[in-house]
């Protein structure tokens, strides 16, 4: 970055908060008292983000009768249900390339499920009254280096082709008649598959549906230790115990307390900013009237939206793994990174000049080797678990939670039945292999970004294995 746009991407920053802006509002909801003492209930769920959240809600939504407590280490919605873009997607695979490539004779039906459990999570938000700014405007994957706008091209003719129609090709002209920014080539619109939305809103709504309910919630509460008992599952926690006949574990990428599970994830660190409100004259010289989430198209890529008061959150491209796998609050924020996403930003939108960021912050994302979420049960049945979302699990997380109760029931559903819920992904190996392997993979993917897409030896092997490393 030269002198002068590291000063000016300096100077943007210098009155960002370090907390996620979507946490940072007055609504938040007071915490509920933590767990003291002994518990008993039929299903006791455990994380208070959405994966959490949805089971608790369903649940419910599925039995009435049915006696839920759920426990959460912070605050529901403290983790990446707080801190993620809130953009809410249809796919239940990590983009249909993802998918295609990896259950080509399920893929089909996968779209139908994630189009149905997209559409689940619309009327959930207008049945409970949840008011999460919910806007289904679609994403435009954009292109912003011929290479990428001609696999974007190849790629659309493709899907066609197999029957999805789902999009639309957007040339120069057209995509900057939509935003406009000087590096945008070309891209794909996706009308109908993602929706926008504020991700704490409706974290926090899903706490009041569940709470109206009759869930009973415990936030504070750390899962610390699972075993079985005569008739079921107890957790010990720090003041108290939960006996249940079933648990549900919505931990994602804190340690599991099913410890077999632990390596098939990995965290990676994600890193946002959000912009001030937008003038209107602001808004005008970049268009973007029809609000619709964006992504370019590059390995490092960045993820870009409007919020309800026109401020811009921008976020992605440095994806960081610690050494050993171990989580740490010190890299919610990360100064380097800040400063080279303002200086992306204004590349990307040089007519914004004079922006400033409001917020800056990261977390915790959790990633497996597939990119999407796995599924599985352990102790006999009684405990089930989903994890590994990468990123996507705005929207996947309410599919998972079925998944889960599914499990839990001992049901065969078109659920269970798919190969994506039967499969696993590969683990990671122990240290120091998991951090050379994605360090290696992370400068392959940057490499490939620098010369034209061109994937090299280590990255073609990745391809080969079906194993990979994002965010």
């Amino acid at each position: 970055m030269a002198p002068v746009a590291m000063r000016t991407a300096a100077q943007s920053l210098s009155d960002a908060q370090p907390v996620s802006f979507w946490l940072d509002d007055p609504e938040k909801p007071a915490a509920l008292l933590a767990l003291t003492g002994d518990e008993r209930c039929d299903l006791l769920v455990i994380g208070g983000g959405y994966s959490g959240l949805w089971t608790a809600l369903l649940a419910k939504e599925r039995d009435p009768e049915r006696d839920v407590v759920l426990i959460e280490g912070h605050e529901v919605g403290w983790a990446a249900s707080g801190r993620n873009g809130g953009f809410c997607a249809a796919s239940l695979t990590h983009g249909l390339p993802n998918g295609l490539d990896r259950w080509p004779d399920e893929i089909k039906k996968l779209e139908e499920l994630g189009e149905h459990n997209l559409d689940a999570i619309e009327a959930a938000v207008a049945r409970y009254s949840i008011d999460c700014e919910f806007e289904r405007t679609g994403e435009i994957d954009v292109a912003t280096e011929p290479h990428q706008l001609e696999e974007l091209r190849e790629w659309h003719q493709e899907t066609e082709k197999l029957g999805f129609t789902g999009t639309e090709f957007l040339d120069r002209d057209a995509l900057r008649a939509e935003v406009d920014s000087p590096t945008f080539l070309g891209g794909l619109w996706d009308r109908r598959g993602v929706a926008m939305l504020h991700p704490a809103k409706l974290a926090w709504g899903l706490k009041r549906a569940c709470l109206g309910l009759g869930v009973r919630i415990y936030e504070h509460t750390r899962g610390l230790e699972l075993a079985g008992t005569t008739a079921g599952m107890a957790v010990r926690t720090p003041y108290g115990r939960i006996f249940a006949h079933r648990v549900a574990l919505g931990t994602n990428i804190f340690p599991s307390l099913v410890k077999r599970v632990r390596p098939y994830t990995v965290p990676v660190y994600d890193y946002a900013l959000m912009t001030e409100p937008l003038t209107a004259d602001q808004l005008a010289s970049i268009g973007w009237r029809n609000r619709q989430g964006l992504g370019d198209s590059a390995n490092q890529f960045h993820y870009f939206r409007l919020s309800a008061d026109n401020r811009i959150l921008w976020g992605g491209y440095d994806a960081i793994y610690p050494y050993g796998g171990r989580l740490n609050a010190d890299l919610d924020q990360r100064p380097e990174t800040f400063l080279k996403l303002a200086g992306q930003f204004f590349e990307c939108f040089p007519q914004l000049e004079g922006v400033r960021f409001s917020h800056a912050w990261g977390g915790a994302i959790d990633t497996c080797s597939r990119f999407s979420a796995f599924f599985g049960t352990a102790y006999r049945g009684r405990v089930a678990y989903a994890a590994g979302y990468t990123g996507l699990g705005v929207g996947a997380t309410r599919f998972g939670a079925d998944v889960m109760l599914d499990l839990l029931a001992g049901e065969r559903t078109e659920r269970t039945g798919l190969e994506m819920v039967r499969s696993k992904p590969m683990p990671f190996p122990p240290e120091p292999f998991a951090w050379t392997g994605i360090e290696l993979t992370k400068r392959s993917l940057a490499r490939a970004d620098r010369n034209g897409g061109h994937r090299n030896l280590w990255l073609r092997t990745m391809d080969r294995l079906g194993l990979g490393f994002d965010s």
